[in-house]
């Protein structure tokens, strides 16, 4: 590839947003249930998942950031740093465990609503690229979706001078 073709494809591949899509799997138990609530209100609204004894899950999470691609690496990230942050600050901390017994639920009901706030709230703090979706599967049948609106580029946050 000659210089100016390189140098060429190195600027529309800085001009685009592109996106990565990244699953992790574990393992844990929750039992839905509020103080706030009478046994009854609590049976009402959770049903069979207001055992006392809890249920488990096998969790799928999809977390998906977006970012410019790099024109050394060819890539909106390095996977293996987003594999070990995944590691240290997800699995390591939920997986086999049960979610009502956990810091961030402590005031919170672990529903798997609730679960992807947290799950977004964790990759945030990535500092490789942006966050911009977190998709949690609970069962076949239930997902839940949280998206987070991407910052605004400096140009358009400018506001226009043109009258």
């Amino acid at each position: 590839m000659t210089g100016l073709a390189a140098n060429s494809q190195a600027n529309v591949a800085q001009s685009y947003r592109a996106y990565l899509s990244r699953r992790y799997h574990f393992s844990a138990s929750h039992r839905l249930h509020t103080d706030a609530f009478t046994a009854e209100q609590n049976r009402a609204a959770y049903g069979k998942c207001n055992n006392p004894h809890g249920h488990g899950h096998n969790y799928t999470v999809e977390v998906t950031f977006g970012g410019v691609i790099d024109p050394a690496t060819g890539m909106v990230c390095d996977l293996a740093a987003l594999d070990s942050f995944a590691q240290t600050n997800l699995l390591a901390i939920f997986d086999h465990m049960n979610l009502n017994t956990l810091a961030p639920f402590r005031d919170r009901v672990p529903t798997t609503e609730n679960l992807t706030i947290e799950v977004a709230r964790i990759f945030q703090q990535f500092p490789l690229a942006e966050l911009t979706r977190v998709r949690v599967e609970e069962t076949g049948n239930n997902s839940f979706e949280y998206t987070l609106r991407p910052a605004l580029s400096p140009r358009a946050q400018r506001p226009s001078t043109k009258g």
